[in-house]
């Protein structure tokens, strides 16, 4: 099933209601570098995303250096950002509240 994509100004909007998030890849994704304590927080972070992640049904791609977790959000059916990325987004945002 095809996800409608965001316009440029939509998404331009909606980023502005986030908190540390930043346009990638020319505006077709969202990325923000999280910070923790050490190793085990950092991980402990990716697997409370990846819990969420899985109930959403939309993956983010990561990656994660002691303790950075860098996060990058697309919706590969839309062929960029979509409302699905927002939402976890701010679902990711939640679980640091």
């Amino acid at each position: 099933m095809a996800v409608e994509g965001l316009t440029r100004s939509d998404a331009e909007e909606e980023l502005g209601t986030l908190n540390g998030w930043a346009f990638t890849r020319g505006g077709d994704a969202i990325g923000r570098t999280f910070q923790f304590d050490d190793f085990s927080e950092a991980f402990a972070f990716m697997a409370r995303v990846a819990l969420l992640a899985e109930k959403m049904d939309h993956h983010p791609e990561w990656s994660n250096v002691y303790n950075k977790v860098d996060i990058e959000l697309t919706t590969h059916d839309a062929g960029g950002l979509s409302l699905l990325d927002m939402k976890m987004a701010r679902a990711i945002e939640e679980l640091l509240a």
